[in-house]
């Protein structure tokens, strides 16, 4: 039934901001199209200086950034002159395509106070047709996402088509994105119309089949199985999946389709073709040199499948 538990590892995005990184897994590299997954804090201590947490402009091809945020703000700036404050419930959908930079700043201190600021990050890899759109980015706030209810159960659909719901959010292949709260012993079963479908406990303990899983597992479920799913504790799960969009490579925070487009990626960066934003262009993280562990990124440059 259950096909694979990856348990999240300790990586870090800036000089302060440490997160778990769940996605990819050597030995499971994507869910559906989901190629990349992050989750930051809660983070319990301000540093001295709060820029030490702010990722600085870099740059993404091939994929989708999708953030949401369980507490806290940040502010996003991109190449395309965007400057957004994302908050609790919103979306962040930005579209790299052809290539975007863009920086995340945690420029307000009381979004930091009582280890509030918390989130989720993950990237939607694109299909052949469109790794080369052009670059795009939409804030959905939380009243174009709709919530479903039931005993026990709330959920919001962030992006795709599950429990009978779906939203505006525009995605580029079949897929489904949902933030779940949990009372204790709520129980329900995974949507049917993905094949490839996965659990993320971020907060409390799950059962499946009368094993208990815990904060920081994702639980990557088998084609046609029909899980139940119980609630041990109060508990917070994002459930993420679709169709699987096949071989991919990824190396720092580009994602292709094809190794040569990697390559490009990299040396356009390092000439600056793909520009800074423009309201955030005095500092930027440089190309990393070792290739077995950039900074900001997620280390393995082999492909994926």
């Amino acid at each position: 039934m259950i096909e694979i538990v990856i348990d999240a590892r300790p990586a870090a995005l800036s000089e302060a901001m440490k997160v778990k990184r769940i996605l990819p897994f050597r030995q499971r590299r994507m869910v559906g199209p989901f190629i990349f997954m992050d989750h930051a804090g809660p983070v319990n201590e301000t540093p001295a200086e709060i820029q030490s947490l702010d990722v600085l402009p870099h740059p993404h091809i091939g994929l989708s950034t999708v953030s949401y945020l369980f507490g806290g703000s940040i502010t996003h700036r991109d190449s395309l002159g965007v400057e957004q404050v994302i908050l609790p419930g919103e979306v962040n959908w930005m579209t790299a395509g052809k290539g975007i930079a863009h920086s995340e700043r945690f420029e307000d201190p009381a979004a930091l106070a009582g280890g509030q600021l918390e989130l989720i990050q993950t990237w939607v890899a694109l299909p052949e047709s469109h790794e080369e759109d052009n670059p795009s980015f939409v804030n959905y706030k939380p009243d174009a996402l709709p919530v479903y209810t039931d005993k026990g159960i709330w959920m919001r659909l962030i992006a795709g088509n599950a429990y009978g719901l779906n939203n505006q959010v525009k995605t580029h292949s079949p897929l489904f994105y949902l933030h779940a709260e949990l009372e204790k012993d709520a129980r329900f079963g995974l949507p049917k119309e993905h094949s490839e479908r996965g659990v993320y406990i971020a907060k409390g303990i799950i059962e499946v089949s009368g094993v208990h899983y815990r904060e920081g597992q994702l639980l990557v479920f088998d084609k046609g199985a029909d899980p139940l799913i119980r609630a041990i504790t109060p508990a917070t799960l994002m459930l993420l999946g679709g169709e699987p969009l096949g071989y991919r490579y990824i190396w720092w925070n580009f994602v292709s389709s094809r190794s040569e487009r990697i390559e490009q990626a990299k040396e356009d960066w390092k000439q600056g073709r793909i520009i800074l934003p423009p309201n955030d262009h005095d500092e930027f993280i440089p190309l990393p040199e070792d290739k077995g562990r950039p900074a900001g990124g997620p280390p393995r440059p082999e492909p994926l499948s």
